[in-house]
Parts: C-alpha cells; sequence; structure tokens
C-alpha cells in the first residue's frame, strides 16, 4: 500500500512535472519509469504565463534566459550538476524570481478534500483484487465472456498441421478478448468442461502464415476447465491475515477504511496546496541555467529508454515518441520545461523563506520511508549527494506546507 517512488526524477515528480511528455511505448517490462510513480498533474497556467515576463536585472541573478536557437544535444547528465552542496540550484536565489503567496495561512474547504464513498471502495477494489485467486468449474456451460483452458489440434484435409496443437498443454482464453481465428472462441459457449468436439473455421485471407491464409480448418477441441476469479471479502480476518506486513497497525476492516479515507484526503489536501502556492505566487523570468538543467533532464529521460532499446536518443525519439530528432522533442516541450522551471523554483523559494535545510537524519529517514532502508549509497553514487537533498528538500517543503494548512 505503501507508494514506493523511484529516485530517478524524484525532484521533478514531486510537483507532478513533465506532465506534458509522451511516454515512449512500447515499454520495457523491467524498466521503473518516472510515470509510474508521479504525482496528480498540477495544473500551472499562471506560471506559464508568468514566466514570458521579463526579469528586472536589478534583483536577480546575472545568468540570462537560454536563446531559443540554442541546440539541444544529448550529453551524458550529471544530476547534480548545477546544485550546491545544500540541493539549492547553484547561483539562484530563487526568492529573486518568485513572489510567495501566503503559503502559511492556506484554508480549505472541508468539501474540497472529503473522500467520496466511490473513491474508497476504489481504493478498497484495488486491494482486494491484489488478492485475488482462480479456481476451474466444471458444473455449468461456457458462456460468453468466460475465461476457458481449452486444448485442441487443428486440421487441414485432414491432416494435423504445424503450430495448431497445443500439445496438451492447456492454454486459457476468454471469449470476448482474447483474438483467436474469428469465430473460433464462439463456437466454445454452450459446451461443458470434459467435452470433446469439432469446430470450423476459416482462415482470414491475410493470415500471417501464407500456408493458411484463406483455408478450412477444423480444430478438435477439449475443454478442460472454466476458469473464475475469486475476490476476497473485507473482513476483519482479511485484514488481520493479509494486511498486517504492511507496518499500519491495522486490526479490523473498518480501521483499513479509515485509513483509506485519511490518505484520500491527504492526497487531495497536497493536491489543492500545490495548485494553491501555484496560482497565486507571481513569477519573473527563470534563469537560463535551470532551464537548461531540466531540459537536459528531460533528454536524460528519453535516454534512458532509448539505452534500453540499443539505440541512440534521436533514433529512439523518432520511433517511439514521434518526434524527428532530441532537439525537436525539447523544443516541442519549451513552455512545459518553463513551467517545470517556475515549479522547482517555487519550492526552493519556500524553502529560503522558511529557512528549511536537509540533514543527515532527513535523508536515511526519506529513505527508511521510500525503499525500506536508510542505506541510500547505491542513490548516492549514481545521482550525486546534492541531487539527493534535493529530492528530500522539495518533500520537506511539501511536508511543512501540509502541516501548516487548515482545513475548515
Amino acid at each position: 500500500m505503501k507508494k514506493i517512488i523511484s529516485l530517478v526524477l524524484v525532484m521533478v515528480l514531486t510537483m507532478g512535472l513533465l506532465a506534458g511528455c509522451v511516454e515512449p511505448e512500447p515499454r520495457p517490462e523491467n524498466g521503473e519509469t518516472a510515470a509510474e510513480s508521479a504525482a496528480a498533474q498540477q495544473e500551472a497556467s499562471a506560471q506559464a504565463e508568468a514566466s514570458t515576463q521579463t526579469a528586472e536585472t536589478s534583483e536577480v541573478e546575472t545568468s540570462e534566459p537560454a536563446e531559443e536557437s540554442e541546440p539541444w544535444v544529448y550529453e551524458p547528465f550529471d544530476y547534480s550538476s548545477g546544485l550546491d552542496e545544500n540541493g539549492f540550484f547553484k547561483g539562484i536565489t530563487a526568492l529573486n524570481y518568485v513572489e510567495l503567496c501566503d503559503y502559511l495561512n492556506i484554508r480549505i474547504p472541508k468539501e474540497e478534500i472529503a473522500a467520496t464513498e466511490e473513491e474508497i471502495q476504489a481504493e478498497i477494489d484495488e486491494i482486494l483484487g491484489a488478492y485475488q485467486t482462480t479456481a476451474p468449474v466444471m458444473d455449468r456451460a461456457v458462456e460468453d465472456g468466460d475465461t476457458v483452458n481449452i486444448d485442441y489440434v487443428g486440421y487441414l484435409d485432414g491432416v494435423a498441421f504445424d503450430g495448431g496443437n497445443t500439445m496438451g498443454m492447456g492454454t486459457t482464453v476468454t471469449i470476448g478478448v482474447t483474438n483467436y481465428i474469428p469465430g473460433f472462441l464462439d463456437q466454445l459457449i454452450g459446451h461443458m468442461p470434459g467435452e470433446q468436439f469439432d469446430i470450423n473455421v476459416t482462415f482470414p485471407e491475410d493470415y500471417g502464415n501464407t500456408d493458411l491464409a484463406g483455408k478450412d480448418a477444423v480444430f478438435s477441441i477439449m475443454i478442460n476447465y472454466i476458469e473464475v476469479t475469486i475476490t476476497p471479502e473485507l473482513t476483519d480476518e482479511f485484514v488481520l491475515e493479509h494486511l498486517q506486513e504492511e507496518e499500519l497497525e491495522l486490526g479490523s476492516a473498518e480501521e483499513l477504511k479509515e485509513y483509506i479515507v485519511s490518505q484520500i484526503e491527504e492526497d487531495k489536501i497536497r493536491t489543492y496546496i500545490n495548485q494553491y502556492i501555484s496560482e497565486n505566487s507571481n513569477f519573473k523570468a527563470a534563469p537560463g541555467s535551470l532551464i537548461s538543467y531540466m531540459g537536459n533532464m528531460m533528454l536524460d529521460y528519453y535516454a534512458y529508454y532509448a539505452n534500453m532499446y540499443g539505440m541512440d536518443v534521436d533514433t529512439f525519439v523518432q520511433q517511439y515518441v514521434g518526434f524527428m530528432s532530441a532537439e525537436t522533442l525539447v523544443q516541442s516541450y519549451t513552455e512545459q520545461i518553463m513551467e517545470d522551471a517556475n515549479a522547482t523554483l517555487l519550492l526552493q523559494a519556500i524553502a529560503e523563506d522558511a529557512g528549511i535545510m536537509v540533514t543527515e537524519d532527513d535523508i536515511r529517514a526519506y529513505f527508511e520511508d521510500v525503499t525500506g532502508s536508510p542505506d541510500y549509497s547505491m542513490y548516492e553514487e549514481e545521482y550525486g549527494l546534492p541531487y539527493i537533498k534535493q529530492a528530500v528538500l522539495f518533500q520537506k517543503v511539501q511536508d511543512f506546507l501540509f502541516e501548516h494548512v487548515t482545513v475548515e
């Protein structure tokens, strides 16, 4: 139940950034993506409008906005580059770029964050779904939509053909869902488990195997069993048996529901806070060094996938994301990058204003909560300590805001 987020891009994920990026398809089966663990996308219209303003030179650092014609060429990205030893952007005082709203006096109407019955039930269904089991059914006929385990042998002119035989190993199909030869699965309806019978089909003219395309075939079918899914009921016994390992100290179904309500409402409060501070703070144009950092971080996101596919970034972007090159991809998301830069400036500005800093204990506690272990040496080696501190810093800022909000 505890949501584990990848440290890669965790700094941006705290505000739901890179929300406009196209996620590559197909995804690697074992590749953990930033999109899988991202928070809800935040509205940033106020940020986008403010980001186009020109910063007053007497109030901001000397770094200039990136030139529009600056080429975006992927180079291995150092996540800690441009960050100081405390996890703040090096040489950038965020308060010079952000006029903060009254973030210590945010008041939220109770009805804005109240958990609905639909939301509560959806969470319960997700939990119960994780403990679903299957069981064979033998005492009724197959119906449309059933999941059925079958064996079959396919014949052309009375001769079994290659690839048309389950070899007695059984295969599971769902009628109306599994993609089979037209008419194949429909002919299972009405037959009983344990019954053997023949069906007649015609392979499509454009079937991939030219030896079978357009041919009439007979399949000898054996229905082994109908497979039904059993979802457990939410009871005190279920909670005690399955959820104790979650370390939530839940002893009953009612306590689980109370926990779910608290989590839903906390998520809504955090979302409300993010929207409020974004929409009620004012921004000057972000420095060019920060824009470059955000753009290069975006490129590194796609480079990660390109490497998994054994491609260079440009080729990967062309084939899976639909852009001519990495440069055109980043240029297409210029506005999003500006919004992302403003969001990170906003978090740093609050940290500066409130005097929030990160300690070693904070880092260890963060990783204990996120990964289950206080040891972060592996992440430090890959991302650098400044980046880790920034991830923890931004989480501390959001926790700080959550602690000071008033729900009425």
